[in-house]
C-alpha cells in the first residue's frame, strides 16, 4: 500500500453530507403563485405566462417575449419560423449540448459543426467564418456557462452573409455584451429555465426578438399553428371558432411554470449578483494552483456565472479528469462536465465521420473540463468545502 493510498484512508472526507451539483432556489413567494394558479382553475398557458412574457421583455429590452416549453422547443420555433429546411446549413459549436444541434436536423436541415475559442469555449468567429456556402442559412452561437460570444464580429460576420443569427442563451439570461443584455442583439435568442438554470419554471424557455412578424410567426408555431391568443377560446373574451394557418407545434409554456417564472424574474438581478460573488470567492480560493485552470472572463461582458468550469493542466497531475470526479466525489462534492461535444456523440460523430483531431480546441478542453457546483443556495461554507476538496485532490495527485 502506498503512502498516497494511506493518506486517503486515515483522512476523513472534506463533507460529511454530500452537496449536490446544484439545486433550485425556490421561495415562499413562488410557492405561493403556483398555489394561486392551481385554485384559479387556469392552470395551462393564460393570464400568468401573458404576465410573465410582458416583464421578460422589459426585462431584457426587447419589444417581444415568447414563451415555450424549453430552450429545445424554442430553437426549433425560431428556425422553423424563419423557414429554415431540407437543403439549408445552421452552424452550431461543437461544445455544446445535442439540442443545438438537434432542432436542425428535426427540420431537414445539415447542422455545420464548428470549433470554438480556446478561452471561452464559445464558437470561434473564424471557424464560423471559414464554414460558410451558398447553403448556408444561419448560425447558433452558444454563450457556453454564461460568458457571451463575441458578438460584434459574429453580427459582422451574419450581416455580411446575409445569415440568421439565433442565439441559444440558455446558460446566459442576465448575461451582457459591452452594456446590452444577451437577448436584445440578434434577431432571435432564446432562454432556457430548466431546474437548474439561473432562472426556473422547473421546465420552459423564452425568444426573444424586435421584429413583429417573426414574432407573430414564432407566435403561431409554438401553439399548433392557430392564432396567437388561442388560449382564450376557453375564456369570456374568446369564441369556438379557431383556423389553423401552420402545422406548428405543441410547445407552450404553462400558467404553472410562469407563476414561478413571475417571481424569480423579480429576483434574478440579486441571484446573478451572489452566483458572482460565490464565482469571486473560488477564483480567490483556487487561483494558486498551477494544475488548474480558471474560467476566463473577458472585458466589457457580464458573465451570467450559470457555472463554473474548471480545466485541469493535466500534465501536472497523475490522475485524469474521470479519476479526478470520484476524488471529489470521495471527498463529498458533486460535479459534472459541460459538455461532451457534439463531434464526441455517436450520431453526429458517426453521421460526419468525425474525428476527435477535427476540432482540436474543443476536443482538448474536453478532456480537462469539470463543472464545479455554484448555485444560490450554497453558503460561503460550502464553497470553502469545495475549494478545499479541490485542493486535496490537487496536493495527492501532483506530479
Amino acid at each position: 500500500m502506498t503512502k498516497q493510498t494511506l493518506v486517503d484512508l486515515t483522512e476523513a472526507p472534506v463533507r460529511k453530507e454530500f452537496l449536490p451539483f446544484n439545486r433550485p432556489d425556490i421561495e415562499q413567494a413562488e410557492i405561493d403563485e403556483v398555489v394561486d394558479t392551481l385554485r384559479s382553475g387556469w392552470i395551462t398557458t393564460g393570464p400568468k405566462t401573458t404576465a410573465f412574457e410582458g416583464r421578460f421583455a422589459e426585462y431584457i429590452g426587447v419589444r417581444h417575449a415568447i414563451a415555450v416549453n424549453s430552450c429545445t422547443g424554442g430553437l426549433h420555433v425560431a428556425l422553423a419560423a424563419a423557414g429554415i429546411g431540407p437543403g439549408d446549413e445552421v452552424i452550431v459549436p461543437t461544445m455544446t449540448f445535442c439540442a443545438t444541434a438537434n432542432v436542425v436536423v428535426h427540420l431537414g436541415a445539415t447542422p455545420i459543426i464548428v470549433d470554438v475559442e480556446p478561452d471561452t469555449l464559445n464558437i470561434a468567429p473564424q471557424a464560423l467564418e471559414a464554414a460558410i456556402t451558398p447553403r448556408t442559412k444561419a448560425v447558433i452561437p452558444v454563450q457556453l456557462h454564461g460568458h457571451p460570444c463575441d458578438m460584434d464580429r459574429i453580427s459582422e460576420i451574419a450581416s455580411a452573409h446575409r445569415l440568421l443569427v439565433v442565439e441559444d442563451a440558455a446558460h446566459a439570461v442576465a448575461a451582457e455584451w459591452r452594456g446590452r443584455r444577451i437577448g436584445s442583439l440578434s434577431p432571435a435568442t432564446v432562454f432556457s429555465f430548466y431546474a437548474i438554470k439561473n432562472l426556473t419554471t422547473a421546465e420552459g424557455g423564452m425568444i426573444t426578438t424586435d421584429d413583429d412578424e417573426y414574432a407573430e410567426k414564432m407566435r403561431i408555431l409554438k401553439l399548433h399553428g392557430i392564432s396567437r391568443d388561442a388560449w382564450k377560446r376557453y375564456s369570456s373574451e374568446g369564441s369556438w371558432y379557431y383556423e389553423v394557418c401552420v402545422p406548428g407545434f405543441k410547445y407552450n409554456m404553462t400558467d404553472i411554470q410562469a407563476a414561478l417564472g413571475l417571481h424569480q424574474l423579480a429576483r434574478l438581478e440579486t441571484m446573478t449578483q451572489r452566483r458572482a460573488q460565490l464565482a469571486a470567492r473560488y477564483d480567490a480560493g483556487l487561483r494558486e494552483l498551477s494544475e488548474i485552470e480558471l474560467p476566463a472572463v473577458r472585458a466589457g461582458i457580464r458573465h451570467a456565472w450559470h457555472l463554473y468550469a474548471i480545466r485541469l493542466r493535466l500534465e501536472r497531475l497523475t490522475i485524469d479528469r474521470a479519476e479526478f470526479i470520484e476524488r471529489l466525489k470521495a471527498e463529498g462534492i458533486g460535479t459534472s462536465v459541460h459538455f461532451i461535444p457534439l463531434h464526441r456523440q455517436p450520431y453526429y460523430r458517426d453521421r460526419f465521420g468525425f474525428q476527435p483531431l477535427d476540432f482540436p480546441v474543443a476536443d482538448a478542453a474536453y478532456a480537462r473540463l469539470i463543472s464545479l457546483p455554484l448555485y444560490t443556495l450554497m453558503t460561503e461554507a460550502d464553497v470553502d468545502d469545495v475549494i478545499e476538496a479541490v485542493r486535496r485532490v490537487v496536493r495527492r495527485h501532483r506530479r
